[in-house]
């Protein structure tokens, strides 16, 4: 059943509740909407009330420009509230930056378990022009153009036949949310400063099989916040199998 929050700002996010047990908010990355993580949520439910949720922009959430990250952790801080205590995050890539945001800006988390955040993936003028490259394409109405272009950058993999692949529009229509991504990014550093005032537990993870960048960001972020770990996945890469995902994360957050 889905369920809704508003956020400051008067955006509704749109959510859906799994199990039972301590509030856990799975927060998604670039082109993921709250079904993403279908597959993960029966493998947590048995030991925590999973938060499923539409990020501003996607699926049955709406949108209201312009976009900050601030409005972000505005929707987490709404969906945190209407838990009974604190909560858990646990965010993939992109959704692993927002939610160290969210810990940063004083929501009140449990812990916080991130997988392969987007920081240190090399930056500098490259950087620069894929970012605006994305953000011209997603403007103008050119979202499979837009999706292209980030896959192609972000070493996922692409092969036009994928343009013809069943679940290629629903890609698409998420590509209007691609710079809301890359703002999280930022320059690709972590925000050391920032994040120094985390007191929640936080737990960094990365593939075994992931590129370099993964293991740096991990370590840094690690580093960054008041109790920090890393944790490798064996044989896994960005989009990391629930199954091999799910144990660390029980482990954790137990």
């Amino acid at each position: 059943m889905i369920q809704t929050v508003q956020s400051a700002d008067g955006t509704t996010i749109a959510y859906e509740l799994a199990g039972s047990g301590p509030a856990l908010i799975l927060v998604g990355g670039a082109l993921n909407n709250r079904h993403s993580a279908a597959s993960l949520v029966p493998l947590l439910a048995d030991a925590f009330t999973v938060v499923s949720y539409d990020r501003r922009g996607r699926g049955d959430s709406t949108n209201t420009p312009p976009y900050a990250v601030d409005r972000e952790v505005e929707d987490l801080r709404a969906l945190a509230a209407a838990a009974d205590g604190p909560v858990h995050l646990y965010g993939h890539s992109s959704g692993g930056i927002l939610s160290l945001e969210a810990a940063a800006a004083g929501i009140r988390v449990g812990k916080v378990a991130v997988y392969e955040p987007p920081y240190l993936t090399g930056g500098g003028d490259d950087w620069q022009t894929f970012v605006g490259k994305v953000r011209s394409l997603a403007d103008s109405g050119r979202g499979s153009e837009a999706v292209e272009a980030f896959f192609r950058h972000a070493g996922a993999g692409f092969d036009p036949g994928m343009t013809r692949a069943p679940w290629w529009p629903a890609l698409v229509s998420l590509a209007h949310t691609l710079p809301y991504d890359l703002t999280l990014s930022a320059d690709g550093g972590v925000p050391a400063d920032r994040f120094a005032g985390i007191a929640a537990p936080v737990l960094a993870l990365h593939g075994g099989a992931s590129a370099s960048w993964a293991a740096a960001s991990a370590t840094a972020v690690a580093a960054a916040v008041q109790d920090g770990r890393k944790n490798v996945i064996d044989g896994q890469v960005h989009a990391v199998a629930p199954d091999a995902v799910a144990p660390v994360l029980l482990e954790f957050f137990r």
